[in-house]
């Protein structure tokens, strides 16, 4: 099976406009996320799925810079571009995830993508945020292209609409999910990118970590943000938007 990941970005973020594209140590929060990915074995090919919006064209420039595969489709209807995105780069298997997750771990994403491949006849839908266990900012939601494909022919809500895979975990009794957690919980951690706080808590893990080594693991930022309580204190009072 051909497995895309595809991430979703944009510019028009409402609390932190241009954040994917915002700096540290000279390089883009989304070149940090496509390195990450890029590590990841179960990957075949890693897509930005961006809008079609003047605005968003300097993503599509990065991407073009970079050799990675880019589509752009409607900025409301994210399920389309998904649906669109994962048919033209012929995906079996998409692996969705969202630009604002630069400190993503490929070991997170095999571990979930692989449990998604090794069951493939038994589950529909497989993540690591049904019932978190991870720290926010290693999402990542696995499934199969015919039931992406069936929800954007059913999803008939504007939130479905909105947020890709919405309709098939709101439907369990459609759907076979299943949830790949952690053996610790470590959920109140918040690795996310949405405001100020959000970025300045990323920029600071960047920089103690990045130079020394370019591919550490969530494991290495667990271990910062648990000797520097104030670290995590920057964020804390963030909360996520809700569906």
């Amino acid at each position: 099976m051909r497995v895309a990941a595809i991430i979703q970005a944009r510019m028009g973020s409402t609390r932190l406009p241009g954040k994917v594209l915002k700096k540290v140590l000279g390089k883009t929060l989304l070149e940090y996320q496509l390195e990450r990915v890029g590590r990841a074995s179960t990957i075949d090919e890693t897509v930005v799925a961006t809008t079609d919006n003047e605005k968003d064209n300097p993503i599509a420039e990065l991407c073009e810079r970079l050799s990675v595969p880019v589509y752009r489709g409607s900025e409301e209807d994210v399920l389309s571009r998904y649906y669109e995105a994962a048919t033209l780069y012929h995906a079996d298997v998409v692996v969705r995830l969202t630009s604002d997750c630069p400190l993503i771990d490929p070991e997170v994403i095999d571990k979930v993508t692989g449990t998604f491949l090794t069951n493939s006849d038994q589950y529909d839908y497989v993540s690591n945020t049904l019932q978190r266990t991870y720290p926010r900012g290693l999402d990542t939601e696995v499934l199969p292209f015919r039931v992406l494909e069936e929800a954007f022919h059913s999803a008939d809500k504007k939130p479905y609409r909105e947020h890709v895979t919405l309709y098939v975990y709101q439907h369990p009794e459609k759907y076979r999910l299943f949830n790949y957690g952690n053996h610790t919980n470590e959920s109140e951690y918040r690795w996310t990118v949405d405001t100020e706080e959000d970025f300045e808590l990323i920029k600071k893990i960047l920089e103690e970590l990045y130079n020394e080594n370019d591919s550490f693991s969530w494991k290495d930022v667990l271990k910062v943000c648990k000797k520097n309580p104030r670290l995590v204190s920057i964020n804390r009072g963030v909360r996520q938007k809700t569906v």
